[in-house]
């Protein structure tokens, strides 16, 4: 079992900048790869970015190549995206996301919300 606590979001105006950060606990070592995800209202949870916790190699939507950067702190056992340049059509609930274990089980945070203002 992993437990994902998000914090971070709110409201920015569009070029703007926030930082999320997702705070691990439980079965740590059997994370295989943590990331963001996002959906808006009317539309299906897309992946935002993720990271290979073995080698660190990253992974970005297209729509935020250059303007977005997971990271993560294995001491704190926490992952960050920094978002920066954003746009309205960012505004959405942000998850993280915990693959976990030999099954590759999903795990999720409860989702915080970002709201880009134009």
């Amino acid at each position: 079992q992993v437990q994902l606590v998000e914090s971070g979001g709110g409201l920015v105006q569009a070029g703007g900048s926030l930082r999320l950060s997702c705070a691990a606990s439980g079965s740590i070592s059997q994370i295989n790869a943590m990331g963001w995800y996002r959906q808006a209202p009317g539309k299906q949870r897309e992946l935002v970015a993720s990271m290979i916790t073995d080698g660190g190699s990253t992974n970005y939507a297209d729509s935020v190549k250059g303007r977005f950067t997971i990271s993560r702190d294995n001491a704190k056992n926490t992952v960050s995206l920094q978002m920066n340049s954003l746009k309205p059509e960012d505004t959405a609930v942000y998850y993280c996301n915990a693959r976990v274990g030999i099954w590759r089980t999903h795990y999720w945070g409860q989702g915080t919300q970002v709201t880009v203002s134009s």
